[in-house]
């Protein structure tokens, strides 16, 4: 790699987590270019000159962090399938909670039709399909079941990692505790065990 590709790497990557680091310590609702730029300790024209927006700039950071844009899915070459699928959605858990960003940017994107969010449901949704696709050929229950199935445990574990900066109890569950979430995690695991041949 060249140094002046390197260099502008090294930028671009530096921009990204001033975004991240933005929206963690004053929301999404007050980030601005002006700002990312100052954090960065570049000029704003650098962030039109790399990403042409401050949307773009939020594409790449969400590109970047978003779990199931970035998330495996080929099929397992492992004996155990079952416990793949309990580490895969402990570690999207993880990413989800760990991430306090992308779970501002996650609630803002439920109130938005902006076309960068679009390309990334769409990448989600990709990668979704593929990784229902693996899980059908392990599955004891039809297609249709463990397509209804797999959506609701992902859309219950974004739900709860967007609910857990503002609300502690979820149906009797701690969801700003690490012991809540091992419950849910456990709750995941039987229900793998239910499914999973």
């Amino acid at each position: 790699m060249m140094a002046k590709e390197r260099d502008r790497q090294l930028s671009e990557e530096k921009l990204i987590n001033a975004v991240g680091e933005l929206i963690e310590e004053t929301g999404f609702e007050h980030l601005g270019i002006n700002q990312v730029a100052k954090k960065a300790g570049f000029s704003k024209n650098l962030i039109y000159r790399y990403f042409e927006s401050l949307d773009g700039l939020i594409y790449a950071y969400m590109k970047k962090y978003d779990f199931w844009v970035n998330a495996i899915t080929e099929r397992p070459d492992v004996s155990d399938v079952k416990g793949y699928l309990k580490g895969f959605y402990r570690r999207e858990m993880a990413e989800y909670r760990g991430n306090i960003a992308l779970k501002r940017l996650r609630r803002w994107e439920l109130a938005t039709d902006k076309d960068f969010v679009m390309e990334i449901r769409a990448q989600r949704e990709k990668n979704g399909v593929q990784f229902l696709h693996m899980m059908a050929g392990f599955a004891k229950v039809d297609k249709a079941q463990i397509q209804a199935i797999s959506t609701i445990v992902d859309a219950g574990i974004a739900y709860l990692a967007m609910l857990e900066e503002n609300c502690r109890m979820y149906n009797g569950i701690d969801i700003q505790s690490d012991s809540g979430w091992a419950q849910i995690a456990e709750g995941i695991d039987a229900l793998i065990d239910t499914i999973i041949k």
